[in-house]
């Protein structure tokens, strides 16, 4: 990938052997995408690099920070989903760059060192020097990043004239003291909303498929719906939401295996899905 420089070249950095995210195509008509930013652990070797924590400490820290077989989850209700809708998948772990981040002083998690390149851990520990310059990892995986997942969007605009935008997440049943609103509700399902980009019918959709999962709550603990920047406040078309399930409803926390919830979850995304893209 050729990038313009406005100074001193620098050497090119060796890309990744495994692609950092992915766009899994679905159905020409679908303009679903479900979007999956923190189920990976993979950590390439520049960004493990600068993490103070030992391999333990680090595989601990994953175990909490890592939205776990939500990848899986989002494929199998891909399968379910009448239409199939588009994929887009973090490889990497949010560890490396937190994609759903403002690259920026406008993100409110910079207070406890989450911002688009984390420096403390969910335990408010080091996790990287406190004078680590994020700037390569933004350049190397965040805006990379940022921009197939605003040119996927675009692509969808394009081709059925409307983009919705579903972000899969889980959360732990317990608060973790990194998080600035835990003293809130922890439902089964957390639906977090956007004033401009989630609209009514998208949010009375969501209640009603994940009816039989348990309550569905709003905006506690987690609020907000992502939207590339391009986008965002700006193209009423692109509708969104975020989808945060309470990780004891289908795993063993922290970081075990599903269970038998997942099965349910995914047959009710299929029927957001299906009832979203009518």
């Amino acid at each position: 990938m050729h990038h313009a420089t406005d100074n001193a070249p620098e050497q090119p950095m060796p890309h990744p052997a495994a692609p950092s995210f992915e766009l899994l195509p679905g159905a020409d008509g679908s303009p679903v995408i479900l979007h999956v930013p923190h189920s990976a652990r993979a950590i390439p070797a520049d960004a493990r690099a600068g993490i103070v924590l030992d391999d333990a400490a680090l595989e601990r820290e994953l175990d909490h920070i890592t939205d776990a077989h939500t990848a899986e989850l989002a494929g199998a209700a891909a399968e379910l989903a009448g239409v199939t809708p588009w994929r887009f998948v973090n490889r990497l772990s949010r560890l490396v760059v937190d994609p759903e981040r403002f690259p920026d002083e406008r993100e409110e998690m910079l207070s406890v060192g989450m911002g688009a390149v984390y420096t403390r851990t969910t335990h408010r520990a080091p996790l990287r020097s406190a004078d680590t310059d994020p700037e390569p990892l933004i350049e190397r995986y965040f805006r990379p990043y940022a921009q197939a997942m605003t040119d996927a969007v675009a692509d969808r605009l394009a081709v059925t004239g409307r983009a919705l935008i579903i972000d899969v997440h889980s959360y732990p049943g317990a608060p973790l003291p990194y998080e600035l609103h835990g003293t809130g509700p922890r439902p089964p399902v957390c639906l977090g909303t956007d004033p401009f980009h989630t609209p009514p019918g998208l949010l009375a959709a969501a209640r009603e498929a994940f009816a039989g999962c348990g309550e569905t709550g709003l905006d506690s603990p987690f609020s907000g719906a992502y939207v590339p920047l391009e986008f965002y406040a700006k193209e009423p078309r692109v509708g969104a939401l975020m989808v945060e399930i309470r990780r004891d409803t289908y795993m063993s926390e922290p970081g075990g295996p599903a269970g038998h919830g997942l099965s349910r979850l995914a047959s009710a995304l299929a029927a957001l899905v299906d009832a979203v893209t009518a």
